[in-house]
Parts: structure tokens; C-alpha cells; sequence
């Protein structure tokens, strides 16, 4: 996928791992669509019953936590990143920065298709900032932003090397 436009093209499930290092069971996003470089993209997750936080989340009635529903978004929004500034530069990775007037409206349930549109507000150099909402149906079930800041994994490497953790 290097030196692709991006926009408008549909990322499944596979193309995505190739843009973030997420793996199952804590990657959270299956599709990609939609895509607006350096702009926006929409996020889709299925949320099934047999994800290991439902044994605790809570036994008697599932729920997926919120924490998790923003975790989705932000993926969705690094996906973005990645598609935005490329893989020709080497190996990417996003970290997830600060949250902020995150809003959960409706609980999310096995069975629910999360649609996740983001939107970049503002990017400076490695840094940028989203807004996200998340979406059953028709039904807003949360809202946030976010912000993230991409660098190359040799740059990660050799921080944790060096004790920057």
C-alpha cells in the first residue's frame, strides 16, 4: 500500500494491520471507508459476544466499555494518520495522547455494528487532534476528542532502549 491515494478507497480488516500494530483481542477496528486524507475516515467495528472483556463487563449484561469504544475510535483515527503521511518513510506508530470531553450516551452491546466517523481538527508536526463519535444505528452512543502523536518505530525502539518508557 505505499504511495497510495487513499481517498475514497475501503480498508478491510487485513489492510488495516498493515497501517497499525493492534492485534487481536485489542484490535478494535474491521473496516476503514470513507476515507479523506489528512481530513477524516469512518471506523467500523462489530461488536460480538465473544470478546474477552464481556466475561466481566459485565456477566449478566453485556456491555462494552467505554474506555474500549474510544480506544476504537482513536484506532480509527490512527488509521487515518498512517493513510495520511504515508508508509514510505518507514514503519509508523500512533500514540494516543490525551482525552477530552468524552460523552457516553447509550451502552453498546453484542450484536451492535459500531460506526465510528473522526474528523482531523488540527495536526502540528507528529501531532494530531480529533474529534470522533460512535454510532448504533442512527444512535449517537458516544463522542470524544482525542490526540495522537505518530513516529517512526525505530524512534519507539530506540526510546525504550534507552529507558524513556
Amino acid at each position: 500500500m505505499t504511495e497510495t491515494n487513499f481517498d475514497g478507497v475501503v480498508l478491510d480488516v487485513e489492510q488495516i494491520k498493515k497501517l497499525l500494530p493492534h492485534r487481536a483481542p485489542f484490535l478494535f477496528l474491521e473496516k476503514l471507508a470513507e476515507i479523506k486524507v489528512g481530513e477524516s475516515a469512518v471506523g467500523y467495528k462489530a461488536v460480538s459476544f465473544n470478546e474477552p472483556h464481556f466475561l466481566g463487563h459485565f456477566p449478566d449484561f453485556a456491555v462494552m466499555p467505554g474506555v474500549l469504544i474510544v480506544e476504537a475510535m482513536a484506532q480509527t483515527a490512527g488509521a487515518l494518520v498512517v493513510c495520511s503521511v504515508g508508509e514510505a518513510r518507514g514503519a509508523r506508530i500512533v500514540y494516543f495522547m490525551t482525552i477530552a470531553k468524552a460523552r457516553f450516551r447509550k451502552p453498546v452491546r453484542p450484536g451492535d455494528l459500531l460506526r465510528m466517523p473522526v474528523k482531523a481538527l488540527r495536526q502540528r508536526g507528529p501531532v494530531w487532534r480529533f474529534s470522533g463519535e460512535a454510532y448504533v444505528g442512527d444512535t449517537l452512543v458516544a463522542e470524544a476528542e482525542y490526540s495522537a502523536m505518530i513516529r517512526d518505530s525505530q524512534d519507539s525502539d530506540e526510546n525504550a532502549s534507552n529507558g524513556d518508557r
